[in-house]
């Protein structure tokens, strides 16, 4: 893999990601929603040690995941854009926004997760896939 790099919306928080990820993923649980302000969240889960931030102005929030296991949401606090996540449940990787790439030619996701919690319209769209699945006969 290319080095892969990455900001928030006013430049003052960069990353460089320097492994391929795992997994990438479109979340849909409540929690997701709430912090990105829209139906989901796109994620790509990273080794940790293979993630690097910089900057002066992150901040966090603590919440607890779905497994009630803490996990930590990281933002920059000047513009607020929210950057990755780490959480207990997964201590050796990163959750990294994918949004926040600064080039996403390549980025695609791979799996649906949470879709209990899809938003209804999502639901009824015929333009949703779930990337998880292989299409049934």
């Amino acid at each position: 893999m290319n080095e892969q790099t990455g900001q928030c919306l006013c430049g003052a928080m960069k990353y460089e990601v320097s492994a391929d990820p795992i997994r990438s993923s479109i979340c849909h649980c409540s929690h997701c929603q709430k912090a990105s302000g829209s139906a989901y969240s796109i994620n790509m889960i990273i080794p940790r040690d293979a993630f690097k931030i910089t900057g002066k102005t992150l901040v966090t929030y603590l919440d607890r995941g779905g497994s009630g296991k803490e996990l930590r949401r990281y933002f920059c606090s000047t513009c607020g854009s929210p950057l990755y996540t780490e959480t207990d449940a997964m201590p050796n990787f990163t959750i990294v926004k994918a949004g926040t790439l600064n080039d996403t030619t390549n980025f695609k996701p791979n799996i649906n997760i949470f879709c209990e919690s899809k938003m209804d319209w999502l639901k009824q769209s015929n333009k949703t896939v779930d990337f998880g699945k292989a299409p049934s006969q």
